[in-house]
């Protein structure tokens, strides 16, 4: 005769046990509404969740006893990978190039190489050198080292040795890494962001003209009271009559 089991057992990948999966005796619950219910065997707790339609979550396993919470495993499942992925955001992650260069590289690809090695270093990783020697060369290694010493004094003040040239085989490695202090190159502003027009004030300029104060002309002077009383005409001479003496 085969038992069945009142409780589905759920498998999952990730580091909380659900379901029949907890198998301790008894548990700490909290339930659906946040509260603290307590701690009572495990089955209560499983019969508890399935009345609701959730289920019961390991949250703390390292407690005694363990931590289990009453939730919509889905639900609690898209908002821990959210909060992970908001958390990874913000994480700065530091990459490691390999540059492989020649004993003998010309002076174009070297120049090529140095350009990439500065944009590298400027976003805030690390370059690994590696010269590969090929056939005889091996017996010659200063010419490797050499070549190594010759990137370092191109890249100036940009670069620091992170680890010294070593020897692994037929490759002399370098490691080099961004010196503290440098200033970033500020990022691109975005694609869709519109350009501002030419000759365009720049942003928190003031137009030339905007809220200048407007010239208003000067008022005419009052007429002053005690002013002297214009002069009278003189009197007209009719033709034909003498004009006074």
């Amino acid at each position: 005769m085969i038992k069945r089991r009142p409780f589905p057992e759920r498998r999952t990948d990730d580091n909380h046990r659900v379901g029949r999966r907890i198998r301790v005796p008894e548990v700490r619950v909290i339930g659906a509404d946040a509260k603290q219910i307590g701690v009572i065997p495990t089955h209560e707790a499983l019969a508890m969740a399935d009345a609701l339609g959730l289920e019961l979550v390991e949250v703390d396993p390292r407690a005694k006893p363990p931590v289990c919470r009453i939730l919509d495993y889905g639900k609690f499942k898209y908002e821990t990978s959210k909060k992970e992925k908001a958390s990874r955001k913000h994480q700065s992650t530091v990459l490691v190039k390999e540059i492989k260069l020649r004993p003998k590289t010309d002076t174009h690809d070297f120049e090529f190489k140095l350009a990439h090695i500065k944009r590298f270093l400027g976003e805030g990783n690390k370059c690994k050198l590696v010269v590969v020697f090929r056939g005889r060369e091996i017996v010659h290694p200063e010419t490797g080292e050499a070549m190594l010493s010759n990137m370092l004094q191109a890249l100036g003040d940009l670069a620091q040795i992170e680890q010294r040239p070593s020897l692994e085989g037929k490759r002399m490695v370098m490691i080099i890494g961004s010196r503290a202090g440098i200033i970033r190159p500020r990022p691109a502003p975005a694609a869709g962001a519109a350009a501002p027009p030419a000759g365009a004030p720049a942003p928190g300029a003031v137009s030339p003209g905007a809220n200048a104060p407007v010239a208003r002309p000067a008022p005419a002077p009052a007429a002053s009271s005690a002013a002297s009383p214009a002069p009278a005409a003189a009197p007209a001479v009719l033709p034909g009559s003498s004009r006074p003496s």
